[in-house]
């Protein structure tokens, strides 16, 4: 029998992911584009936000954007807000309960004239 010993290798420790349901877990960032009179309310042409659900176990949702949104601006976006439509990955958003998945586009559309 041989003296030396045979080198045993240990895992890693496994990293462990959020619960599901989890702030954490549900957290999405979301790509953020203002048009017209948002982005000069807003002072930017786009952003990316990192966005939570405004109830445990539930996804984010389009009016969990639009609330962070106007958490991470002045008074004069939420002015303009009131009166835009909403694009999310290019479909307008009609039910503001609509989920928003991780790296979706959420565009802020103040009416536009013309024709």
């Amino acid at each position: 029998m041989d003296d030396r010993q045979e080198a045993q290798l240990v895992p890693p420790e496994p990293v462990e992911s959020p619960p599901a349901g989890s702030a954490a877990a549900a957290t999405v960032a979301v790509r953020v584009r203002y048009f017209a009179g948002a982005r000069a309310a807003a002072g930017i042409a786009e952003e990316t936000l990192r966005v939570s659900p405004s109830a445990a176990a539930r996804p984010v949702s389009a009016a969990d954007v639009i609330r962070a949104v106007l958490a991470a601006h002045e008074e004069p976006l939420a002015r303009v807000v009131r009166a835009c439509g909403f694009l999310l990955d290019g479909v307008a958003v009609r039910d503001e309960a609509v989920p928003v998945p991780d790296g979706a586009e959420f565009d802020v559309l103040p009416p536009f004239a013309g024709g």
